[in-house]
């Protein structure tokens, strides 16, 4: 399958248009002024993301962003701070150095790891790779380490989103397939009970994809951007991951799922209701305003709603189309 997903991308705020007293902040964090700043790409933010270099040589990885970029990034900066400083110390994800916040701008500092993304279209070697570290990361974080929202408070509202395209009256024009909107009431039903399922004690990411995984040279994985942690089932952060991947070139999410240590054992009838829901959030996402700074969210949620939904599908063969 090749991609149908654009870029995971975002205009960034070069290093040298951040505010002087948050550059110097960061300077105070990591004990010496920066000397070079390399802008990073990939990634929804619409602020700074960059690795640092100071002038005594210590690297780091620095994200700024502003409430005049975009109104709700500070926030899952803000959360994301709390989430990584509670994160312990085996988990593979960047350790938080220090943090800057003067009520616009918001900035977190973290050690520099020296990976890159996996490629896309996905290459079976790496996806490999990373599947098994999703595994090795659920079976870390089970019980959850810290008292992290549940998926059903955290989503409670994002995951209705066929209720809500039914109330709305938004139930066709671009965008909206013949058999979805055929099928609007049929798809509320079936994803209103995946509270039930999704509910457990593992600490999951939230919010993987290939720009929030690193590869390293000695063959780790290492897990960046944590402001959507949630406590959830096991095979929850699979789930979500499964049609971003095939979005971009990875291949069948339900022989994948069904085959992962994490998905085999969970029960068929809520993956099915939670792929719904979360197959519902895409569509309904997809379908609104582009937000400040992110001219490219609607169109890569696009990607992953039709992903979700060919895997629902096909979940649902049995039954009459």
């Amino acid at each position: 399958m090749t991609p149908t997903a654009p870029p995971a991308a975002g205009p960034r705020t070069p290093w040298e248009e951040l505010p002087r007293t948050l550059r110097d902040a960061v300077a105070d964090v990591l004990g010496a002024p920066v000397r070079t700043a390399v802008t990073q790409e990939g990634g929804f933010s619409p602020g700074a993301a960059a690795r640092v270099t100071t002038t005594d040589h210590r690297r780091a990885f620095v994200k700024a962003v502003s409430a005049e970029t975009n109104p709700d990034s500070p926030t899952l900066h803000r959360t994301e701070a709390r989430n990584a400083s509670a994160l312990p110390a085996n988990t593979p994800a960047p350790r938080l150095l220090g943090t800057y916040d003067d009520g616009t701008w918001v900035a977190l500092v973290f050690e520099d790891v020296a990976g890159r993304q996996p490629h896309v279209p996905w290459l079976e070697g790496e996806f490999r790779r990373v599947l098994d570290a999703v595994e090795e990361l659920g079976r870390a974080l089970t019980p959850a380490p810290f008292d992290a929202p549940t998926a059903a408070q955290s989503l409670a509202h994002a995951f209705q989103g066929w209720r809500q395209l039914v109330d709305s009256g938004d139930t066709g024009g671009e965008g909206l397939d013949p058999w979805t909107a055929a099928h609007l009431h049929e798809l509320a039903e079936l994803s209103a009970p995946w509270t039930e399922f999704a509910t457990g004690e593992t600490l999951a990411h939230g919010d993987l994809r290939a720009d929030n995984v690193l590869l390293t040279e000695d063959g780790g994985v290492v897990f960046v951007d944590w402001p959507h942690a949630v406590r959830a089932a096991p095979w929850f952060d699979l789930l979500l991951m499964l049609p971003c991947v095939r979005a971009q070139g990875g291949p069948d999410p339900e022989e994948v799922f069904t085959a992962h240590p994490l998905g085999r054992d969970a029960d068929p009838e809520g993956v099915t209701a939670t792929l719904a829901a979360l197959a519902g959030y895409f569509v309904r996402q997809s379908r609104q305003p582009a937000p400040p700074g992110l001219p490219t969210l609607r169109a890569f949620q696009h990607a992953q709603g039709a992903a979700a939904l060919d895997w629902l599908r096909k979940r649902l063969a049995p039954t009459p189309a």
